[in-house]
């Protein structure tokens, strides 16, 4: 239950006690049957018996159209049985009979024209309200608040953003609930929860997880996922890595514990579990610090395998916290996101986009439409996240919003609904995000790594390292069943990628993603890895040198060490490094420039206490292009060094 609503329920509280406790010659009808009805309503609503008490009621206005009291206690009957229409019908009346009576009334009345999206009727009665002196100040806080979200709002419904949402289809929606969902960075596979009618749960009904794969143009018919991910316990709010395998879900405590022999530490934990082949790993409890004897939910995990995010009542409110997980797979101490993000309201639904730096979430706590609100924020480049902008309206409304997706290349959205024309109860909708709150577009590496002689599928290491920076970006590993990869990379930088695996030469390869007009286009690439014998030759592509020089540039730094690292773990090879040029200039000026070139990385290696018995260098010229030398992007493939392994 939200704060907001547990808040409206103590005001509700107060307001009933008051009006059950005005004696009979306090009320402001003469009628004695008014008062014999009313009397009997009390009793009535004493017990909870709303139809009677609304028959007593109704009888008592009938009898005194001017009676206050009955139709401030109509109004409360009908907010408890979630007649809005009619409590706003009967406030209204009230305050027409006497607005000072009561000024909590005023509250009372905008609080129903707020949750209900009457926003322009909700702004007059919260500013009538606001005019009386003495009031409590939460509810004058609250007013405030409120008053500044209808104005908001208001302003919003007349310049409405672009939201034309598309439901997914009986593929993925049914006449069960559909919501929480999550997608791999490709956009081939989506994972969300469904509510299962289930007689061998204690409440009868339970959630699990299904998946569909997009094919043909369209999403396949959605599957349970199974065991040993669903049981008959709750599995909901689930997040998947950036290539669909790694699943981080949330299991919570009931009389049948959390499900399949897992242990827990509160009310709801964050599990996870590891994709192998085709096969899902047992999931295992992410443990102390990021789980605690309080509820955590709704996890959303970074691209780059580092960093999570999830909502956590730890410290009362339902706040969004982030940790990160160092080279041992330690979960750092979660830090609750600051005043920016988190508000003393609620805050729920994070997720965290493929860039790594633009945060979707939902709250109640910010400028927005009343309930919960989608807002994005933005990392500023000293890591402070911006002032969350709303999503605007329609896609925000005085309903909650909730739950939403951005595709890695930031043009689609998906979220759950219960609007109209849907399947039955809440579905999987689409749509397309407008420019303006869209996160940076971020494109991807997808492929299959394997043994360059046997054809053996792979399981590699993948470190995608920032050029300019040489940080690591991006760690991940490719399926052990499968050899399967996909490996993010954020727009406007550039990157080396480096695959290893022991009993391997790496495989290197860059991608050049800043400047006007990068390239955003996915990168469809398989990765042969060769066996370390004799005769191997590895293209270092990611060395770098000035045109027409031989001095190396920083960047070529992170290649040179991969390097070393190779041969630090393999002391008996020996290798040549191979220098290469394009036939631009005479043979003889590009056999020196290639000889240099190689000169450079050997000078390097062995200023790096690498033994210059394993190294030879040498100088090929143009004489040994891989590709034509007519084209741009033909000579760029020429000039390269590489190293042999030569025994």
């Amino acid at each position: 239950m939200k704060i907001e609503k547990i808040k409206y329920i103590i005001i509700s509280f107060f307001f009933v006690s008051a009006f059950l406790n005005i004696s009979a010659q306090e009320l402001s009808t003469k009628s004695k049957k008014a008062r014999k009805a009313y009397i009997n309503g009390e009793e009535f609503l004493r017990l909870h018996n709303y139809f009677q008490a609304e028959k007593q009621f109704l009888n008592a206005v009938d009898e005194d159209p001017g009676f206050y009291e009955a139709y401030m206690l109509l109004g409360e009957i009908y907010e408890q049985t979630k007649k809005d229409t009619d409590a706003v019908v009967v406030y209204r009346k009230a305050v027409a009979i006497n607005p000072d009576r009561f000024p909590g009334a005023f509250f009372l009345l905008a609080n129903i024209e707020y949750k209900n999206g009457w926003y322009k009727d909700a702004l007059e009665h919260y500013i009538a309200f606001l005019e009386y002196p003495k009031i409590h100040n939460e509810n004058r806080v609250n007013s405030e608040k409120r008053l500044q979200n209808c104005e908001f709002a208001m302003e919003s419904m007349a310049n409405p953003v672009l939201f034309d949402p598309v439901n997914l289809g009986e593929n993925i929606n049914s006449e069960r609930d559909e919501y929480f969902p999550c997608i791999t960075a490709d956009n081939q596979t989506l994972l969300f929860t469904r509510l299962l009618q289930d007689s061998r749960s204690y409440t009868g009904r339970q959630e699990d997880f299904f998946i569909s794969h997009y094919k043909d143009s369209a999403w396949q018919l959605a599957y349970n996922i199974g065991e040993p991910i669903n049981t008959i316990q709750n599995e909901g709010a689930p997040s998947l890595s950036a290539d669909g395998n790694i699943l981080i879900f949330t299991a919570c405590e009931s009389l049948n514990g959390y499900g399949m022999n897992r242990k827990g530490f509160g009310r709801c934990d964050l599990f996870a579990s590891k994709r192998m082949g085709n096969k899902w790993s047992v999931p295992y409890n992410l443990e102390k610090p990021v789980n605690s004897r309080q509820w955590e939910s709704q996890p959303s995990f970074s691209s780059d395998g580092k960093t999570l995010y999830f909502v956590s009542n730890r410290h009362d409110n339902y706040d969004i916290w982030v940790s990160v997980v160092n080279e041992s797979g330690e979960w750092s101490e979660p830090e609750k996101l600051g005043t920016n993000i988190n508000t003393d309201d609620y805050e729920g639904s994070v997720f965290i986009h493929p860039d790594n730096q633009t945060l979707y979430f939902s709250s109640d706590g910010h400028v927005g439409m009343g309930g919960l609100d989608i807002y994005v924020s933005k990392k500023d480049s000293t890591g402070k996240w911006g002032k969350p902008v709303n999503l605007g309206y329609p896609i925000n409304t005085y309903k909650d919003e909730n739950s939403i997706l951005i595709s890695a290349d930031g043009e689609l959205a998906m979220f759950a609904s219960d609007r109209e024309g849907g399947f039955g109860g809440l579905d999987l909708y689409g749509f397309e995000l407008y420019e303006e709150v869209r996160p940076e577009k971020v494109t991807y590496i997808k492929g299959i790594v394997f043994d360059n002689e046997t054809g053996k599928k792979l399981e590699a290491r993948f470190e995608l390292i920032d050029l300019a920076t040489g940080n690591i970006a991006v760690t991940s590993f490719s399926n052990k069943g499968t050899g399967e990869f996909l490996v993010c990379l954020p727009a406007n930088h550039d990157y080396a990628l480096n695959v290893s695996k022991e009993g391997y030469l790496f495989y290197s390869e860059n991608f050049n993603l800043s400047g006007e007009n990068p390239s955003t286009d996915p990168v469809l690439k398989d990765v042969p890895l060769k066996p370390l014998k004799a005769g191997e030759k590895v293209i270092l592509k990611n060395i770098f040198f000035e045109t027409d020089k031989y001095n190396l540039k920083k960047s070529s730094e992170i290649e040179l060490q991969k390097l070393i690292e190779l041969l630090n773990k393999n002391p008996e090879i020996k290798i040549e490094i191979g220098g290469h040029t394009d036939n631009v200039g005479t043979t003889e000026y590009n056999f020196e420039l290639s000889q240099n070139r190689a000169k450079a990385v050997y000078d390097y290696l062995v200023k790096n206490k690498i033994d210059s018995d394993m190294l030879t260098y040498k100088g090929y010229g143009e004489s040994q292009p891989v590709d034509t030398n007519d084209t741009e992007e033909g000579r760029a493939n020429n000039r390269r060094t590489e190293f042999k392994v030569v025994e």
